[in-house]
């Protein structure tokens, strides 16, 4: 039977919108954001918006199979209820469980589809809990004297937290760039960002040259690769300052991995790692077994950032907030979303949905 919330059309579109400047990390480069915009409209015309953001040398997606995954599941939405947005969320990781990013596109624009039609923030849907966040920004990987001009362009900003992308292989170099940062911003609180480009040897090696130096970063987050989980253990119990598992909590089963084995003090949370409802699931099982809780991203536009926003806030109990990837794309196909202001971003304004709308509407 056909009711308003029912799903009428899922169309898929290539989104790509050019960086400012190269998105460097310790696996890979980034310099077009090849993402995709996925649409759903329900049944009394009303449209929810998802975004989709592969990143091969993080989750293995690329635009292309993450679009292909779309096409296989399209069938299957379309004639579903919104309002079943569990079961559907179930049905997809049952029929496309390694395309995440996409499972999070459907996900995010049937949350949004609901909410609009109920006239309903999604940060209200997701607990209400604050409708603001306070986001740190990137630095990539680069040279020493390019850490030291974004540092100050980051100050600039009136952003205070400051994550430096390291890993490069040459400890000298990841040194000499923190060392650059800290003489910039030396009251600036610094997380670490290893994506996994260190042995448990050579990133305790780095931290013990920082503490000769009186530099204590406030995070390090996933120093080893994803599945080093004995060097992730020893970075955590023996380099002196938190430890956070990005790449290494892809899913549930992830997470609780970490809580059982004491890998990591903090997890950060990606919808594009596992979609909505999993990390639902995922923060729902730290909070209980006292890990902290980090949302982050791929390079997504303002569409995934502020769905991330406002899954974090309306929860809240998020201490690491890295929600920075619009201030580096070069162009902005949409209107709508959070407001920011320094580091801070506002959802207060939105009052349906994740109130994000693409300038040419779609279909």
């Amino acid at each position: 039977m056909i009711t308003p919330t029912t799903v009428v059309a899922l169309s898929a579109e290539a989104l790509d919108i050019p960086l400012r400047t190269s998105f460097g990390i310790a696996t890979g480069t980034q310099d077009v954001a090849h993402n995709i915009l996925v649409t759903v409209e329900l049944a009394d015309g009303t449209r929810g918006y998802g975004e989709a953001a592969p990143f091969a040398v993080v989750n293995g997606e690329t635009q292309e199979s993450a679009m292909l995954a779309l096409l296989a599941i399209r069938s299957g939405i379309e004639g579903a209820d919104v309002r079943e947005w569990r079961r559907i969320a179930a049905w997809l990781e049952e029929h496309i469980a390694k395309a995440a990013s996409a499972r999070c596109a459907v996900e995010t624009a049937l949350l949004d589809a609901l909410t609009r039609q109920a006239g309903m923030p999604l940060w209200t849907f997701f607990g209400g809990a604050s409708t603001q966040l306070e986001t740190d920004m990137t630095i990539t990987t680069g040279t020493v004297d390019q850490a030291t001009s974004a540092a100050q362009d980051i100050l600039a900003r009136g952003i205070r937290m400051i994550k430096l992308k390291v890993g490069s292989g040459d400890t000298a170099l990841d040194l000499a760039r923190i060392t650059a940062v800290h003489t910039v911003a030396p009251a600036a609180p610094l997380i670490l960002d290893g994506n996994g480009g260190f042995t448990a040897d050579s990133a305790l090696q780095l931290l013990a040259m920082l503490q000769a130096q009186g530099i204590r970063p406030v995070l390090f987050e996933q120093p080893v690769p994803r599945q080093d989980w004995d060097g992730l253990y020893q970075v955590t119990h023996w380099g002196g300052i938190p430890v956070a598992a990005d790449e290494s909590v892809q899913n549930v089963a992830d997470a609780l991995r970490v809580a059982q084995t004491q890998a990591a003090q903090v997890v950060n949370i990606k919808l594009m790692k596992c979609g909505v409802v999993a990390a639902l699931d995922i923060a729902a099982l730290c909070r209980s077994m006292q890990i902290g809780l980090m949302i982050g991203g791929m390079v997504e536009s303002i569409l995934a950032m502020t769905t991330s926003a406002c899954f974090a806030a309306g929860q809240g109990g998020f201490t690491y907030i890295d929600l920075d990837t619009p201030l580096f794309l070069a162009e902005n196909p949409f209107v709508g979303g959070f407001a920011q202001s320094g580091a801070t971003l506002d959802l207060a304004q939105i009052s349906a949905g994740h109130g994000v709308t693409p300038r040419v509407l779609t279909g």
